[in-house]
């Protein structure tokens, strides 16, 4: 039920393959269910998979999500200024 979630580099917490990607590192680990949030808003250093090394699908184009690459500072500084 949540409209938006804001997510500050939690890669792996937050990937939705730890429910469907077997024989991977993350598969079967409890996450975070950002991605079901109305809206997402991604503020990670790059799009590159996390410690793990397992894609995010969360990071691939998607029109409910808004991924900011950089800082996460400077991201989240940029957030405040438009709110």
């Amino acid at each position: 039920d949540m409209d938006l979630a804001v997510v500050v580099g939690a890669n792996d917490v937050v990937n939705p393959a730890a429910n469907t990607a077997q024989g991977t590192p993350i598969y079967g680990m409890p996450i975070l269910e950002a991605g079901k949030a109305k809206h997402l808003i991604i503020c990670n250093f790059d799009d590159k998979p996390g410690y793990a090394g397992v894609p995010n699908p969360l990071y691939a184009p998607r029109p409910d999500v808004l991924l900011l690459l950089g800082d996460a500072k400077d991201s989240l500084d940029q957030l405040l200024e438009l709110v």
